[in-house]
């Protein structure tokens, strides 16, 4: 008996380890030296991306996360919902997706070519943003809630904006309202996480709507914990100093007045029933609750102290500090809607998958920063400061020029 608690006790602690082994020499050495050449390591389906012998350093496989699932989790566990890929009904053919969302529907697409010719001070560019970013994060005269807090400071619940894919080694940080429905398409067929009828999607207008924003379609930091337990956060930091990291953003109030059209102009049952009722409960005067709640109403919403004691802002008008962590994670790429077509083509070059898939084309009737007055014509100016207050951190890390039109009388 002896000898075999002996035995077993050298077995659990080889296997911790070579666990700790792994994890030190992956974070030393690298995703692109390391591979497993065991019974783990899997063959790329056939169609898989074709790289080069120059991008060998880009190749990221999954291999240590399958190992280090079949070592943590218990041998009788073989159906974990992180680990396979997600099969979704059959589509239509067509070289063109089918709208069944009404948003699509009344924007639609703009199919016309645009010019995606690289700007030559485009790297310039990028560098000015993310230097601006990283200065505003290390200046301490410039505060913010959450600022100055640690990566593991940060609660796993708001990690679920940060979408990993490792066979290319790229995290994207969505934020709702700034072209993320797209963008979580192409990180779909990149990441090869959803098929159709057996086979992994190849072009992102394929993808439905519906299934772009399922949870359950996209491996999220805020899953990590399910699959690696006390080892998820030191394999969330390999990842974040190992792979391209990118966001996309937009003019904070632009984007409001967006996230209002989207969610409150168009009829949508959920958010009246959750968000819009209360509003008008709270600010309306009239006696019967109107189908439609108003702009002013929402604003309202937004700076009454009141709403937030009771729940997080929705990620549709959560400021972008707090979705994406930005003086936590240093950002390779960012993006902004207001140069979205000439962006995303310098994205998809530096992700060397620029001849896998293309972007797909923006919508015609795209909320425009033009339409700032006559939006905010009759909120009143104390309010507006207000909601500056609230969303200031945004402007100023990103660029975003104070709208002093708006702020003064």
């Amino acid at each position: 008996m002896t000898k075999m608690r002996l035995l077993r006790l050298w077995i659990v602690l080889g296997s911790v380890f070579m666990i700790l082994l792994i994890i030190v020499y992956w974070d030393n050495v690298g995703t692109a030296h390391f591979y497993l050449h065991t019974s783990l390591s899997r063959p790329h389906p056939p169609g898989a991306f074709p790289t080069t012998g120059k991008d060998e350093e880009r190749e990221f496989v999954s291999d240590v996360d399958e190992f280090l699932d079949k070592l943590l989790s218990s041998s009788g566990k073989q159906n974990d919902p992180l680990k396979k890929k997600t099969e979704q009904p059959p589509l239509h053919g067509s070289s063109k997706p089918i709208l069944r969302n009404m948003e699509e529907n009344v924007r639609g697409y703009d199919w016309s070519t645009h010019d995606t010719k690289q700007n030559p001070d485009q790297e310039k560019l990028q560098a000015e943003r993310r230097n601006m970013l990283r200065e505003f994060c290390a200046n301490s005269s410039f505060v913010f809630p959450t600022k100055n807090r640690s990566f593991d400071d940060i609660p796993n619940y708001e990690l679920n904006h940060l979408i990993v894919d490792d066979r290319h080694g790229i995290i994207y940080c969505y934020v709702p309202k700034v072209a993320c429905t797209n963008w979580k398409r192409v990180m779909i067929v990149l990441s090869e996480s959803l098929l159709d009828q057996g086979i992994p999607y190849k072009d992102p207008l394929d993808i439905p709507r519906e299934h772009v924003h399922n949870t359950s379609t996209h491996l999220t930091f805020n899953k990590f914990w399910r699959r690696y337990g006390k080892f998820s956060r030191h394999l969330m930091k390999i990842k974040l100093k190992k792979y391209t990291k990118f966001l996309f953003v937009r003019d904070p109030f632009v984007r409001l007045i967006s996230a209002f059209r989207s969610k409150f102009e168009l009829e949508n049952d959920e958010f009246y029933r959750r968000f819009a009722v209360p509003m008008l409960k709270l600010y309306s005067n009239h006696t019967s609750l109107p189908t439609s709640v108003s702009f002013p109403d929402f604003i309202q919403y937004l700076i009454d102290p009141r709403t937030e004691k009771l729940a997080p802002f929705n990620e549709h008008w959560r400021q972008v500090y707090r979705l994406c962590h930005p003086c936590q994670i240093d950002y390779d790429f960012v993006g902004k809607l207001e140069t979205l077509d000439e962006d995303a083509a310098q994205l998809l070059q530096l992700l060397k998958v620029d001849k896998l898939l293309h972007f797909p084309p923006s919508y015609r009737n795209r909320t425009a920063s033009s339409w700032e007055e006559d939006w905010f014509a009759k909120i009143p100016l104390a309010w507006r400061q207000q909601l500056y207050k609230l969303y200031e951190a945004d402007f100023v890390l990103f660029g975003y020029p104070k709208p002093e039109n708006l702020l003064k009388d």
